[in-house]
Formats: structure tokens, C-alpha cells, sequence
């Protein structure tokens, strides 16, 4: 006798998920559509993702550990995005990465390239709730990455000056 399992999601599931990714505008703000799939982020404070949650800056401060449904054989990169800055009001900075990983052999996020250094939330006074996205994208190989890569200080420290700024490209 076989046993064949559900998938994991469930057509309900998937529905809400869509009509929380369409409540907070992140579709399609960020994405075109809703994923079939959303990934478990949480963090070593003790807190987790939950599709709009409010965490605060102190929560998330270091790297959360991001786990989602992955292919061993695969790889992927990972984006931690922010679509809200400077404001949600005003995102002339849209989107501003807080966190770039790419050729993530399966779903181990530490043994992949990391072209940006993790940064945590730290939205300007002011300026509202952010919301922060990850997204995790499968890759058709293995990416040759020429850009230099930043450390979290440097992101932080190219934010602060451009806060109050029109956007201009940024060269390095």
C-alpha cells in the first residue's frame, strides 16, 4: 500500500496568502503575482515572519534563518528587500536591499555568496511602518557575481546620505 501526501499548501492557503500579498501591496509593489510557496523566516530573538507582523528594529537585528522548500540540487539566491524607502508614502529608494545572497547550494543560506551583508530594519524616524520582503528565487545555474560586494556598514552608511535626497544612481 502507497501513501501519497498532500501538498503542503492547500488551495484555501494559497488564497489567503494572495489576498494578504494584495492587502499589504506587496503584490504588486514587489512581485507580479503571490508565490505558491512562502518561506519560514525567523529570527534569533525569538521572533518569526508572519506575513505583516510588526517586528521591531531590536527583534531583528541579526541574521534570521531563512528555510523554504528547496530542490538539494539546486540553487538559489535570496533578497531581503525594503519597497518602503525612505517612506511607504514616498518610496523614491524602491527597493532598497537589506540583504543579497546568490548560488544557495539547496536551501543553506550561509554556504552561499553573499553580495550584500545582512541589515536589519532601521526605517528614518518618521517615516512610518516598512515593509521588509524576502524573496527566494530559483536558479537555472550557477551566477558569476563581477559586482563588489557590501558590508552592512557600507549600505547603511550610502542610506543615511541619500535619505533626504532625489534618487541618483549609485556607482562604486
Amino acid at each position: 500500500m502507497f501513501a501519497i501526501r498532500r501538498p503542503v499548501f492547500s488551495v484555501r492557503f494559497f488564497s489567503a496568502l494572495v489576498k494578504n500579498m494584495e492587502k499589504e501591496s506587496v503584490v504588486p509593489d514587489v512581485i507580479d503575482v503571490a508565490p505558491k510557496e512562502i518561506a519560514e523566516v525567523s529570527y534569533p530573538s525569538g521572533v518569526k515572519v508572519d506575513q505583516g507582523n510588526v517586528l521591531t528594529p531590536t527583534q531583528v537585528k541579526d541574521i534570521p534563518s531563512v528555510k523554504w522548500n528547496a530542490d538539494s540540487s539546486a540553487l538559489y539566491t535570496l533578497c531581503m528587500t525594503d519597497p518602503d524607502a525612505p517612506s511607504r508614502k514616498d518610496p523614491k529608494f524602491r527597493e532598497w536591499h537589506h540583504w543579497l545572497v546568490g548560488n544557495i547550494p539547496g536551501g543553506e543560506v550561509a554556504k552561499g555568496e553573499t553580495l550584500s551583508e545582512y541589515v536589519g530594519s532601521g526605517p528614518p524616524q518618521g517615516t512610518g511602518l516598512h515593509r521588509y520582503v524576502f524573496l527566494i528565487y530559483k536558479q537555472s545555474g550557477k551566477l558569476t557575481f563581477d559586482e563588489a560586494r557590501l558590508t552592512n556598514r557600507e549600505q547603511t552608511e550610502i542610506y543615511r546620505k541619500f535619505e533626504d535626497k532625489e534618487p541618483r544612481q549609485i556607482t562604486r
